[in-house]
């Protein structure tokens, strides 16, 4: 959001400093604009997740240029060095121009694609400034579409997520395409195939070094394991010594018990390492990559949707959401909320809301509690209404107890 730069010194404009601002009074701020900037504090990964890919393409571009580059100069002074008859001489540095016109070609969808991911930023920096008081509940209406495609796409609702976000116009408000390459990792994985996530790793080494991530060493060992299930000993020793043996400095207790399963072999029943070689081990690395995924593009680790649900739900959960006599009114009578609400506190209440057993409704000065003889305690309305029916007799539709009308006693909310 641009802003006029003011003159520092003398005012030159001619015209009296009061007077301008006369002239313009200032707008009184809205009333929503707290509530404006509070949801705009929520926006964090909103920029950071295409901020961190547009970062991600410069390291891989800048990568591709010093390799080749290296490549070339190193053949250059290579050609300067030996004596190459003209003829060879020609060849090899046609080669050389060959290798700088592929580079030149890489340098022109690296810029492409470097300009598309620039532009996504200004488009949601750009549509975060649009957000005013006066447009919030469409501005708000987009944000909801753009939560409900964040948790399709993390619950691998891809194809729904697409037309959701083409139906509403949504491309560059959204992050398919960053989750569509944690897809191909997934999937692999799922497939017991643990080569596309360790080119993951490879491309965000020191990105996963920094972070100490031991997502690369846990890929190393289920590959370890793999070659031992497959009684193919003689490669997995080969494989420990090229690939394994590095981490033995920071990890050498987890490397010791998957080495020694070549002793135990497959279908050992020793507990501490026929774990290793269940299926659920592949399940543990599917969810160590989407960790680490997150982390890396600043990503929340539960999906938004869950996020803000559980923030109203802070508000909701009482002891009472959980008994069998829960108004259904109430979103924490439903199965699902409850178990989303289940790792928050009981929300604190300052003034308790009493609610009738009987009609489900608030209990107030307007329609105050009355006490049966044993105890139990109901509102007025639904009480008479009750004595009506039954010729002034009322009878507790807990215990059964049967009384007169006139036995109640009224009760006072302090």
């Amino acid at each position: 959001m641009e802003m006029d730069s003011l003159p520092n010194g003398n005012n030159t404009s001619g015209t009296p400093i009061s007077a301008t601002a006369t002239a313009n009074p200032a707008q009184p701020p809205s009333s929503n604009l707290p509530q404006l900037t509070e949801s705009l504090k929520l926006e964090h990964q909103f920029l950071r997740v295409p901020f961190e890919y547009y970062k991600k393409t410069l390291r891989a571009n800048h990568r591709a240029v010093e390799k080749e580059m290296s490549a070339v100069i190193s053949g250059v002074n290579e050609a300067a060095a030996t004596d190459l008859s003209p003829d060879d001489a020609v060849n090899h540095l046609n080669s050389l121009v060959s290798r700088l016109q592929g580079l030149k070609r890489k340098l022109e969808e690296g810029s492409r694609a470097e300009h598309l991911q620039a532009q996504k930023c200004r488009v949601r920096l750009d549509h975060l400034e649009s957000a005013d008081a006066e447009n919030m509940s469409e501005w708000n209406n987009t944000r909801m579409k753009r939560i409900l495609v964040d948790y399709m796409l993390r619950m691998s609702y891809y194809d729904t997520a697409v037309k959701l976000a083409e139906s509403s116009n949504l491309q560059d408000l959204v992050d398919i395409d960053v989750f569509q390459e944690a897809k191909k990792v997934i999937d692999a994985l799922q497939n017991k195939d643990v080569a596309p996530a360790l080119a993951w790793c490879a491309d965000n080494k020191s990105r996963l070094k920094k972070s100490k991530s031991k997502l690369e060493f846990q890929l190393r060992l289920q590959e370890f394991i793999e070659l031992v299930r497959a009684q193919n000993n003689l490669r997995a020793i080969t494989y420990a010594r090229k690939y394994l043996a590095p981490w033995g400095a920071t990890h050498m207790k987890e490397l010791q018990r998957v080495i020694a399963t070549l002793a135990f072999k497959r279908d050992t029943e020793c507990a501490t390492y026929k774990v290793l070689f269940e299926a659920k081990q592949w399940d543990y690395l599917v969810d160590q990559f989407k960790q680490e995924f997150c982390k890396l593009y600043g990503m929340t680790l539960e999906p938004l949707l869950n996020i803000y649900l559980q923030a109203g739900l802070s508000a909701l959960k009482t002891p009472y959401c959980y008994e069998d006599d829960c108004t259904k009114e109430d979103p924490l009578s439903q199965e699902a909320f409850r178990t989303l609400a289940m790792p928050l506190p009981y929300s604190k209440q300052h003034h308790s809301k009493l609610v009738c057993y009987i009609t489900k409704e608030l209990m107030d000065t307007e329609n105050p509690p009355q006490v049966l003889p044993n105890g139990y305690v109901y509102s007025t309305k639904a009480l008479e209404e009750m004595a009506k029916k039954n010729n002034g007799t009322i009878i507790c539709p807990r215990t059964g107890l049967v009384c007169s009308y006139t036995e109640l006693v009224k009760a006072y909310i302090s």
